[in-house]
């Protein structure tokens, strides 16, 4: 129930009906309502209860004028105060429009900035792309602070070892059997700062996933599971950069009840249905 659904409907009458009364020895001393008024006071009552509704009328005017002037500035040009946006508010800094090997960049120096950066961050991150050495390389490099490249680059080499890609289905090129769609994808949710500076910033980024292997032969099949990326970030020629980036489970909502679809629906969606940018 909202708040307008609380109200105590009593304040507004009841019954939704407005009652004018004139003033007490106007019309005999008797309610409009009531009995007979005296005649010689007709055209004066009808002339003042036209003023009134003519007054009354001037008043809503006035009041619709200024309730459609919602979003100008105050006169003298000044900053006027703006409501602010709710915790997981879509709205914020508009989207960047630069690319980086293939990936958003140049956001805004804010904390906002900050939180976009991360979010897209942790898709690009979390993408089917880190499976292939070579565009893990692009991705890592597009995203990472200078001075910590090489040990995120390192880093990331051993996670996708040729072990761990023949463990999953994958060949040492991370592209799945034939037959086969490899899914792999990262979904923020929302984002959360935990720090922040001209300089610095510590994101959360609280994501769902898709992971696994479409395919009536697969033993690995997609599967959806809920994650925070914890990513520290660093202001570096006019961007946000990537100095450590870690993982943890949940939070996990209940599982609902659709039906889960089979392989071929999922390899289809995968194919069909494009990633976003992300930004608040």
């Amino acid at each position: 129930m909202s708040p307008d659904d609380e109200r105590n409907d009593g304040l507004f009458g009841g019954s939704g009906e407005t009652r004018t009364r004139l003033p007490e020895g106007e019309g005999g001393g008797q309610d409009v309502y009531g009995g007979a008024r005296r005649s010689g006071r007709s055209s004066r009552s009808s002339s003042r209860s036209l003023v009134t509704v003519v007054g009354v009328v001037v008043l809503l005017i006035a009041a619709i004028a200024f309730a459609n002037r919602g979003g100008e500035e105050p006169a003298g040009g000044g900053e006027g105060k703006k409501a602010g946006a709710a915790p997981t508010s879509a709205t914020g800094e508009k989207p960047v429009d630069g690319k980086n090997a293939g990936i958003p960049s140049g956001f805004a120096q804010s904390d906002q900035g900050a939180q976009s950066a991360a979010a897209n961050y942790a898709s690009a991150l979390g993408s089917d792309g880190m499976f292939n050495q070579a565009r893990r390389h692009e991705i890592v490099q597009a995203v990472a602070d200078p001075s910590r490249l090489d040990t995120l680059q390192s880093g990331f080499d051993a996670d996708y070892s040729p072990a761990f890609l023949k463990k999953i289905g994958l060949n040492d090129k991370g592209t799945a059997p034939a037959g086969s769609t490899f899914v792999n994808r990262t979904l923020p949710a929302g984002t959360k700062v935990k720090s922040y500076s001209d300089s610095s910033a510590t994101v959360e980024v609280w994501c769902s996933g898709l992971f696994g292997l479409t395919g009536e032969s697969s033993t690995n099949p997609v599967t959806g599971s809920w994650f925070t990326v914890t990513m520290k970030l660093n202001w570096s020629d006019g961007d946000w950069k990537v100095l450590e980036s870690r993982q943890k489970t949940g939070p996990t909502p209940v599982n609902g009840d659709n039906p889960i679809s089979g392989a071929e629906e999922i390899g289809d969606a995968v194919k069909e249905f494009g990633g976003f940018t992300y930004a608040r």
